[in-house]
């Protein structure tokens, strides 16, 4: 039997691995706040899975490291804190895991190498015009002729759409039981005859979002994950297997690290604003530390068996405002220099190239911060419901 596991020196063979194995080029993309895409995400992780390292959240058996949740969770502070970028979650961290619980054999096949090795790249077809935070809403539907479904319906704020191979969507197969259950989960290739994606243009300049148009889009029921019916359920197992995601706050940390920097940098020569500046990144600094601790308490409590309650939403909560806040900072630092010419929505415009352009960016890509993964709102409630059983 193996003895128990020396954290430490996990985390120091991990730290040697990112800054030896980490390509420069693609550091020097995370370190400056650029846009990642799969340009950037699948050399890197083909290089972890050529190491074993493909799959932390996976078990063994299906090509992933087996480690424990403090060992997943040293690896993704290392990798921030070395400035590699973070793996790309939609077929690792969200469908990976459901077609390992919930897939047949020959999906499990034909879908996880790719995942594994960055072949095939995902993107998620939930959310749709009316059906956001309410996503039982949803409308798309799936009509069932012989082995195959024939897909209607439009996806919206779908991300990365645009570079992906394929998307797992939500599908409405049935409109006679509770909207919960009339729903499924499908497998969609994107070169699908029927298929439009459209861009989504956002005010930070980059193209992220796209809305996915689906007209008469036929789609095998082999592609089906499951049971008909039961897609919502398959979808819950999806969010619940990310529940330790905000637990990670090394990346937000680096954020305020490249900030101060930033703020020495840039007003050398004011120092009544450079101080002010510094104090809110103080205030933020002794924020993040909080929710880190707050992170360690979700990853012990999860090694122990333990439910956690309202953490994931405290965290979500209180990091997003705090990231904000230290984008304003940046912005509040070069404004005197850019911000009263912001870039337009197109890239275009006199700051287009100039130096310090990627602080507006990252201020306008961040108001999103609160919104995404469940808005603030959301987690508010989540939290007031239970506290107070509301």
């Amino acid at each position: 039997m193996s003895g128990p596991i020396d954290y430490e020196a996990f985390r120091r063979e991990v730290t040697e691995f990112a800054l030896t194995h980490c390509p420069p080029e693609i550091r020097a993309v995370v370190a400056t706040d650029r846009k990642l895409s799969r340009k950037i995400w699948a050399p890197w992780q083909r290089i972890l899975f050529e190491h074993g390292w493909g799959a932390p959240g996976w078990p063994k058996e299906y090509g992933g490291t087996g480690w424990d949740h403090r060992q997943r969770h040293i690896f993704d502070e290392v990798m921030a804190e070395c400035d590699c970028p973070p793996q790309y979650h939609h077929g690792l961290r969200h469908l990976g895991p459901v077609i390992i619980a919930f897939g047949s054999e020959e999906q499990k096949r034909r879908f996880l190498p790719g995942i594994l090795d960055g072949s095939d790249w995902w993107c998620q077809g939930y959310s749709e015009p009316g059906a956001g935070s309410d996503l039982a809403s949803l409308r798309t539907a799936a009509r069932r002729e012989g082995d195959e479904y024939v897909v209607e319906g439009q996806k919206t704020w779908t991300s990365h759409a645009h570079e992906a191979d394929w998307m797992y969507t939500l599908v409405r197969t049935s409109k006679e039981a509770k909207k919960q259950q009339g729903i499924s989960l499908l497998l969609i290739p994107l070169n699908t005859p029927g298929i439009t994606i459209r861009p989504i243009a956002t005010i930070d300049g980059w193209h992220h979002v796209n809305e996915v148009f689906l007209d008469n889009v036929r789609v095998p029921v082999a592609n089906r994950v499951g049971e008909e019916g039961q897609g919502w359920t398959y979808g819950k197992f999806l969010l619940d297997r990310e529940r330790l995601g905000g637990a990670n706050v090394a990346p937000m940390l680096k954020q305020l690290d490249r900030t101060r920097n930033l703020v020495a940098a840039e007003l050398a020569d004011n120092p009544d604003k450079r101080q002010a500046l510094e104090q809110r990144l103080l205030d933020a600094e002794a924020e993040l530390l909080g929710a880190r601790a707050l992170g360690q308490e979700a990853v012990a409590a999860v090694m122990e068996g333990q439910n956690l309650g309202l953490l994931p939403s405290v965290l979500k909560l209180s990091t997003s405002h705090t990231v904000q806040r230290v984008s304003e900072v940046a912005v509040d630092a070069v404004g005197d220099r850019l911000a009263p010419r912001f870039r337009r929505v197109d890239g275009t415009g006199p700051n287009a190239e100039a130096p310090g352009r990627e602080w507006l960016q990252g201020y306008l890509y961040g108001r999103v911060r609160t919104i995404y993964g469940g808005s603030s709102e959301v987690q508010r409630n989540v939290i007031a419901r239970q506290l107070f059983g509301f």
